[in-house]
């Protein structure tokens, strides 16, 4: 077989034939299956459905057109930015990243429509985002503000500070962690560097202020802006730092009653272990340290550039950079740089620049305090810069602001042709009480000698702003009284203090004082007080300090309600100067007593809870209570105007005060008379006045009273709330009653007054009536004895009482909660006296009665029968409930017989009948 044989065997072709199927490939498709479409509508999702703004861009097309080159694109693409998070803020959080790094990147834009857009970006965001949210970003927001800050273009610089001025308003704790680079950049701002000749052997650098003409604001405008936002910044770091309380703390050690809460413990509540008591008040999650002892900060661990102006080094470094410079701007717009003629005078942009010079040594100031070696540093900023600041500061002291005069529209002026204006925005008082701080600072009680020239000036000028000082805001009058207050500590004696004093006391008598000024005033006068009586009697002696105290009380009693607040801060005030036992303000308070404790307009039933409180302990440390002022108390104690158990604490103190009370040491003399404690003890225990009771006398008919016509006495029946007010008192005064050691004499005066006031009225109050049981359950034992007057007055009471709740209708919530506690009295004083019980079942003449109340004493029978207490003097009564049982039949012997008197009869067949020493009374009934 030849080669191309053999090639044709290996590729064949296959013949098909006519009429047969063509034979299937091996590769052949199998197109016999089916498909179905599968829906994933939420992953089929493109970019195009993000919210867009009206431009149909979203947020990624947005941020992308920040890196164009074109500035009126970035510029739009902010204005974009603004408008759709506006309309979509769930947007912000899911791109706050992105967002926060592109706008921080255009700080630094060449163009200023730019960042424009960008700082009001930027404001409209931090009003969306919480310093949380942005605190993981902040550090590359800080460091795009510190790059504009230190720009060489003029705009980015001055726009800097409107991002500060963003930052600062919503983020300052977060701003102020970078303190040091930043204040790093606020001083190069208005300066820079110079080699010094006279530290050249030392290598360091010093700074100087720097003039640049091209700005478009003068230098000295350009470092106004700069140091208003240095202040703010200085602010935020003395308000930020976690150990600021210091001075705080060191206040309110001066004026303990600020910070001492007293603990107001219900032993009742007590002794069922339903409330806590917290023996130490600075205890708890968030304890207050009034101790000027501190555990070494853990910041201490950190590197001196992390942990700021907290760290003394720093913060003496700033101050030695910044301080030179700030004389500087200080000479500059000092009025020895104006025309001769101007003096002291300033304008309105230098006293601006001064402020804000002050402002700023000011708050360094309070950065030092911080410190653990205070001393130490207040050494160190005397000797380093006391003398300069007696030769810029003081030169012209004190400063007063440059009128200007403007021409004004005739309709403004009204046919002047001149007015005098002067700005408003600026405060030449202020700035003095600025430089005074500093100043006394400066100063102590080693150095008074060769500093009291300039203190002298201080004092003058502190002084005369006193005595004039009927339009200070509390601003002013708080650095004035700082001021004052630094003085006096300087110079310890009375002939230094005392003006001092006077004129502090000058401003607090003008009238119409703002309410932030009178609070600032009582506090440095109860601040002067409490200290130095603590310390030394001199300040204490003082005649005007004796004369504020003495006015407290008339202050308080017109005060009133007018202002709750400040009503507290006096009464706070007098409670302390009370228990020192300052006698001006005992004989003041003694004086003022009936006004302020007057039932109707005085100050303890018009105040707050709290403040009554206050009041109510107050009358502890009255010198005398006489008759008219107990009668006072004991109607504040009854109309329901204060809480009941402020009356029960009010009974406890008079009682303390009484002869009764049980000291062992001698009390003062008639302090409390026995015969007006008594008279106090019954007219509460009663509840209502003479003329009350009397008015009442003409009052007939439902629904305010009760009567039956077995008993003389008619029950008014009082609302729920005054029932249980005057049953809380009374509970208080029966337990003052029992602790009288003669308790056979006093049940005789309590006799005798009933007899005298109550026996004998036609109405009587539900409250009275049960009260005058209560009172006589808890007094009366076997030495007492009644007057027949008293207990046919009181088996009356005890009738009309359970005539009463037996007749209650069960709807009536308001009465219904009072069964209880006049059943039991009733109850209690019928186990007692037997023969109280029996002088009621012999007004139990049924003959006299309609048929509607003949159900009522059936029940009353019934239940007398069934009471265990009653039992056996219903036994020896027997005779008594037979001939009433007896009465009864005959009065419905010609009726059916209903079912209230088959329970009757039933009753006393089982608890009297069956009675061995009895008669068969069902016998003798029937």
């Amino acid at each position: 077989m030849t080669k191309k044989r053999k090639h044709q065997e290996d590729f064949q072709k296959v013949k098909l034939k006519v009429g047969k199927k063509k034979p299937k490939l091996e590769n052949a498709t199998d197109t016999t299956f089916k498909t179905k479409a599968i829906q994933i509508p939420e992953q089929l999702k493109e970019d195009g459905v993000l919210p867009t703004q009206n431009r149909k861009l979203n947020i990624k097309d947005l941020l992308s057109q920040m890196h164009h080159y074109s500035p009126g694109i970035k510029h739009n693409a902010l204005l974009g930015l603004k408008d759709l998070l506006s309309q979509y803020p769930f947007v912000i959080d899911a791109h706050l990243s992105n967002i926060i790094s592109e706008v921080a990147a255009v700080f630094t834009d060449k163009d200023s429509g730019v960042r424009g857009a960008a700082v009001h970006l930027l404001q409209f965001l931090a009003s969306k985002i919480r310093a949380e949210q942005i605190a993981p970003f902040f550090p590359l927001v800080s460091a795009h503000l510190s790059s504009a800050m230190t720009h060489i273009s003029e705009g980015i610089q001055e726009d800097s500070l409107k991002v500060l001025d963003v930052l600062l308003e919503a983020y300052p704790a977060l701003l102020t962690d970078r303190s040091i680079i930043l204040l790093k950049n606020f001083v190069e701002l208005i300066s820079h560097q110079q080699l010094s000749k006279r530290l050249k052997s030392r290598e360091k650098l010093s700074w100087m202020l720097s003039v640049n003409p091209n700005r478009r604001v003068t230098s000295q405008q350009w470092r106004l802006n700069v140091l208003t936002r240095l202040k703010k910044f200085l602010q935020a770091v003395v308000d930020g730092s976690s150990e600021i309380e210091d001075e705080g703390l060191q206040e309110q050690k001066d004026s303990p009653h600020s910070v001492r809460n007293p603990i107001c413990i219900s032993w009742k509540v007590h002794a069922n272990n339903q409330q806590h008591i917290q023996l130490f008040e600075n205890g708890g999650l968030q304890p207050k340290i009034n101790s000027s002892f501190r555990l070494r900060s853990l910041v201490s661990v950190m590197d001196s550039a992390e942990k700021g102006l907290s760290s003394a080094e720093n913060l003496k470094g700033f101050i030695e950079i910044i301080i030179p410079l700030l004389i500087e701007c200080w000479i500059e717009a000092s009025p020895a740089q104006s025309a001769h003629i101007l003096g002291n005078l300033l304008e309105s942009e230098s006293q601006q620049l001064m402020q804000q010079v002050l402002s700023i040594i000011h708050l360094l100031w309070k950065l030092t305090k911080r410190h653990d070696e205070t001393y130490k540093m207040e050494l160190w900023l005397r000797m380093n810069y006391l003398v300069d600041f007696k030769h810029y500061f003081m030169r012209h002291f004190p400063y007063s602001l440059q009128e200007t005069v403007k021409h004004k529209k005739k309709d403004s002026c009204k046919g002047n042709k001149y007015c005098m204006t002067s700005s408003n925005s600026v405060d030449h008082l202020l700035l003095n009480l600025t430089l005074c701080d500093i100043m006394v600072s400066l100063a102590s009680t080693a150095t008074l000698q060769m500093d009291s020239g300039w203190l002298d000036m201080i004092r003058k000028f502190v002084t005369d702003t006193l005595q004039d000082g009927s339009k200070l805001n509390s601003k002013q009058v708080n650095r004035l009284l700082g001021v004052t207050w630094r003085l006096m500590q300087i110079q310890q004696n009375k002939v230094a203090t005392e003006p001092l004093i006077k004129a502090v006391y000058t401003l607090y008598q003008q009238r119409n004082l703002l309410f932030p000024v009178r609070t600032l005033l009582l506090k440095f006068f109860s601040r002067v007080y409490q200290k130095e009586d603590l310390r030394t009697q001199r300040i204490s002696r003082s005649k005007v300090l004796s004369r504020w105290l003495a006015g407290l009380p008339q202050q308080l009693a017109l005060l009133g309600l007018k202002n709750p607040e400040l009503s507290n801060q006096l009464i706070d005030i007098i409670h302390s100067a009370a228990s020192r036992s300052n006698k001006e303000l005992l004989q003041s308070l003694q004086a003022t007593a009936a006004r302020l404790y007057d039932p109707l307009e005085g100050a303890l039933v018009l105040l707050p809870a709290e403040a009554q409180r206050r009041l109510v302990q107050l009358v502890y440390f009255l010198p005398c209570l006489p008759a008219s002022l107990l009668a006072c108390l004991s109607r504040c104690c009854i109309m329901g105007r204060m809480s009941s158990d402020l009356a029960a604490t009010l009974i406890g103190i008079l009682h303390m005060r009484s002869s009764f009370a049980g000291w062992k040491c001698q009390v003062q003399d008639n302090s409390v008379n026995d015969v007006d404690y008594f008279s106090f003890l019954f007219s509460t225990l009663i509840g209502f006045s003479r003329k009350e009771l009397t008015d009442l006398q003409g009052i007939r008919g439902k629904p305010h009273i009760s009567q039956t016509q077995l008993s003389p006495v008619r029950l008014y029946l009082t609302d729920l709330d005054q029932f249980l007010h005057h049953w809380a008192v009374t509970e208080m005064i029966c337990h003052s009653l029992s602790t009288i050691p003669s308790q056979s004499q006093c049940f005789d005066i309590l006799q005798t007054g009933i007899c005298k006031y109550l026996v004998g009225l036609v109405v009587i109050p539900d409250s009275t009536a049960g009260s005058v049981l209560c009172a006589i359950n808890k007094l009366l034992d076997q030495a007492c004895i009644l007057s027949e007057n008293l207990h046919r007055f009181l088996a009356s009471c005890c009738y009309s009482l359970l005539y009463f709740l037996l007749t209650l209708d069960k709807e009536d919530a308001e009465h219904v909660q009072k069964r209880d506690m006049l059943w039991g009295s009733c109850i209690s004083a019928l186990a007692l006296l037997p023969r109280l019980l029996r002088l009621m079942l012999q007004s139990l003449q049924v003959s006299r009665i309609c048929q509607e109340e003949l159900p009522v004493v059936a029940q009353l029978l019934r239940l007398l029968m069934q009471h265990g207490q009653l039992r056996s003097h219903m036994i020896t009564n027997e005779f008594l409930v037979q001939q009433i049982i007896k009465d009864i039949m005959t009065l419905k012997s010609g009726e059916v017989q209903e079912q209230w008197l088959t329970d009757l009869h039933y009753c006393f067949n089982i608890y009297l009948a069956s009675h061995p020493q009895g008669p068969g009374p069902m016998n003798a009934v029937y």
